[in-house]
């Protein structure tokens, strides 16, 4: 006979769970992420939904410019195209969507320097998204 309830387990199940992250779409975001193929928001929407369960996506990579991994991207292909979505897990217990777009070039080349710039920008935004709702010391480098 069993000494725990079902409730005493239920409690020891979610501690061993982390936190789900809030994720937060920055800027157009959102609206552009709504534009994909229905099949590309369903991977996309997955890959971040592991993000906000604290996992890294096999999709994710790096994004280029940002010093290590403060900024990654999600990169689809489908129907001959590529479309991206940018997000940071740089600030605790909260995903940031900065950019979400579909690539222009067919050949393998770097992100468009307009593209890196809104990056940049949104990630300001959303560092000043953070301090306002969740205050300033729980940042990562």
């Amino acid at each position: 006979m069993s000494s725990f309830s079902g409730t005493d387990i239920s409690i020891m199940t979610r501690i061993g769970r982390p936190r789900r992250r809030s994720c937060v779409f920055i800027g157009s975001s959102r609206e552009d992420l709504r534009a994909f193929p229905a099949k590309v928001q369903n991977r996309v929407g997955y890959a971040l939904h592991q993000v906000q369960q604290g996992e890294e996506p096999v999709a994710a990579k790096a994004l280029t410019g940002f010093g290590g991994r403060p900024v990654l991207e999600l990169v689809n292909d489908f129907d001959g195209d590529t479309h991206r979505a940018v997000y940071t897990v740089r600030f605790t217990g909260v995903v940031y969507v900065l950019h979400a777009c579909q690539k222009s070039a067919k050949k393998r080349c770097e992100t468009p320097r307009r593209s890196l710039n809104l990056v940049k920008s949104r990630l300001w935004d959303a560092e000043m998204h953070y301090c306002l709702q969740f205050g300033t010391g729980e940042r990562k480098p």
